[in-house]
């Protein structure tokens, strides 16, 4: 039945790659497994899974089809779903390891992406383009890639005959592109949480960042991330006649505490992962930034340092908490004055540090007291440190070495938003591999025309193989 079931996988590996489209002109010829792979990636980029639109359970019936071909028992796959949120299911996926003593690991992957429209993008999003060293489409980035190689790996280990010592899970999960939809994560780990037990999981978050050029400059390791918390600031007032107009306003008073959040920065805080990063991707760096970066690194007081690495974005979001305006209403008619303004203010706030604290802060920011701040809504639990473990960092340095020569490994929090947190919350660590790399621009992940590195793409397979396996026999 199991050797059946195997030809059958090779039939529909052989066709799925005979139907995919061919490798764009210029670009070097594939191994037979890449061209399965490639396949896997656009079949993945092609199914649309956008909460408008798509579907994800019927991307992840696709890929329970892929397993049952590859000869994986009915058990070891569980599709999941909810009444009230049909197509937005996701799959589990089990390969039993041979230790007892050994806690199993745990892959990580959302299958839903951001809402694209055909209108606005210079190719359809929902095809699997290959130009100019990229892969195109909505998904390609964030995180269809990492999910076709955790899928891939999977499959090419039961056909290689891969007996590992740790048992090997997989999930993947719908909801992360959203805060109002079921998020699979989180619905796995309050109402199944044996199925997706792990000593630790990997994810998205990790990677690495080019010159903008096709060099690789640094390798990250995701190791923790932020918080994402929206607060409501609102004014109110009797109102009036517009033509009598009086100083007490309602939307000056959210336009003066807008404008005191806009010019306020959260104290500088730093973990032992951002702390490494900023020691190493400064180093790596070599140039001024880089050099500030360092010295921040060993001096967190270091103001002349400071004020160089604030004037990154990016680098400015990962030493502290941030919170931005990002929605405005005030006022119901043309002609009287407002009764009521509000302003959303969203938060990222920096782990260990609790939602009271940062809206009591906005609060004593804004210094009104007619204003109110309300918690609107979390998007999960409470961010918590994750451990640099050495189990973890060691094995994915040295195997970079390997597939990056003289590229370095920087740990890093990430500043944005993760189904992880979902599953730290239940005592699983997880991290983000290397593997993986973009632009310094995002490479237009959660934007138009979003791309990937066909380059990195094929390497980072590489990679996480063969990272999977050292983990699952440590």
């Amino acid at each position: 039945m199991v050797a059946r079931r195997i030809a059958l996988m090779a039939i529909m590996v052989a066709a799925s790659a005979a139907n995919a489209a061919p490798p764009a002109q210029g670009a070097l010829p594939l191994r037979p497994d890449q061209q399965a792979f490639r396949a896997l990636y656009q079949d993945l980029v092609e199914t649309d899974t956008s909460i408008t639109t798509g579907s994800c359970t019927a991307l992840a019936s696709k890929i329970a089809s892929r397993f049952k071909a590859a000869g994986f028992a009915d058990a070891q796959i569980t599709p999941f779903s909810v009444s009230d949120h049909p197509k937005e299911g996701g799959l589990v996926v089990v390969y039993p390891g041979s230790s007892s003593a050994l806690k199993p690991m745990l892959l990580l992957g959302h299958i839903d992406v951001v809402v694209a429209k055909r209108e606005d993008w210079t190719r359809d999003p929902y095809k699997l383009v290959e130009e100019k060293g990229y892969f195109w489409g909505r998904g390609v980035q964030d995180m269809k890639a990492m999910d076709a190689i955790w899928i891939d790996s999977l499959l090419r280990m039961k056909q290689q005959g891969y007996k590992p010592k740790r048992t090997i899970k997989l999930a993947l999960t719908c909801g992360e592109e959203t805060s109002w939809a079921f998020n699979g994560a989180a619905w796995l780990a309050q109402n199944k949480p044996d199925l997706i037990s792990a000593e630790f999981a990997l994810n998205e978050g990790g990677g690495g960042r080019t010159d903008g050029n096709g060099k690789l400059l640094v390798s990250t390791l995701h190791v923790g991330e932020k918080t994402a918390i929206n607060y409501s600031i609102e004014a109110t007032n009797p109102g009036g006649h517009s033509s009598a107009p009086v100083k007490d306003n309602a939307i000056y008073e959210v336009a003066d505490a807008l404008g005191k959040i806009r010019d306020y920065d959260f104290p500088v805080m730093m973990t032992d992962t951002t702390r490494a990063y900023f020691r190493v991707a400064g180093k790596a760096r070599g140039d001024d930034m880089g050099h500030a970066m360092m010295a921040l690194a060993a001096n967190s007081s270091d103001k002349v340092a400071l004020a160089k690495v604030d004037t990154d974005k990016s680098y400015h979001s990962m030493l502290r908490t941030t919170c931005v305006a990002t929605l405005l209403d005030g006022g119901h008619a043309n002609n009287a004055l407002p009764q009521r303004a509000n302003a959303n203010i969203n938060c990222r706030i920096f782990p260990g540090v609790s939602p009271d604290a940062v809206r009591e802060q906005l609060s004593q920011v804004i210094a009104d007291p007619h204003m109110t701040v309300k918690q609107v809504d979390s998007r999960g639990p409470v961010a918590k440190p994750v451990a640099l473990d050495p189990k973890i960092v060691g094995p994915a340095e040295k195997l970079l070495a390997k597939y990056y020569p003289g590229v370095p490994l920087a740990p890093m929090m990430s500043t944005g938003a993760t189904d992880g947190i979902f599953f730290e919350a239940i005592g699983i660590p997880v991290y983000g591999p290397p593997g993986l790399y973009g632009d310094p621009d995002g490479n237009g992940t959660h934007g138009l025309n979003e791309r990937s590195i066909v380059k990195a793409v094929y390497s980072g397979r590489d990679y996480l193989f063969d990272l999977i396996k050292v983990y699952a026999d440590s």
